[in-house]
Parts: structure tokens; C-alpha cells; sequence
């Protein structure tokens, strides 16, 4: 396999999308339930995806500055 390529089924979130869901499992109780479930994953990430979609046009809307790389694929 070539270092270059994400393995199969590989991660192409970036750090605010991680960091998005390492909160979301962190959330007690039945409220966060939906964010451990397994099943549930890809319906969650496509979810977080468009809340960080969200915050990077604000930000980039508010200094008028892009977003770093690292944080935003």
C-alpha cells in the first residue's frame, strides 16, 4: 500500500470534525446515547459535517480569512 492513500474505508475527517465528535460522546446521559451508537455513525458525521461547514463560512465570513488547512479539508 502507498503512504500517500488513506486506507480502505479510511478517515478524511479533519481536526474540527474529530474534535466534533469527541465532544458529542462526552455528552451524558440519554442526550448523548445517539453520539456512542454504532449504528448511527455515518448519519452523525454527515450531520457534524455540515456544522463545521457551518462555523468555517463564519469564521472565513468574519475575518476574511480561510480556514488553516489542518482544520478544514
Amino acid at each position: 500500500m502507498n503512504n500517500n492513500q488513506a486506507p480502505a474505508g479510511g478517515d478524511n475527517r479533519d481536526y474540527l470534525d474529530k474534535g466534533l465528535d469527541a465532544l458529542q460522546k462526552k455528552i451524558p446521559g440519554k442526550a448523548g446515547d445517539r453520539f456512542r451508537d454504532p449504528n448511527a455513525t455515518q448519519k452523525n458525521r454527515a450531520m457534524n459535517e455540515k456544522i463545521t461547514d457551518f462555523f468555517r463560512k463564519q469564521f472565513e465570513k468574519m475575518t476574511g480569512k480561510k480556514v488553516p488547512g489542518k482544520f478544514s479539508n
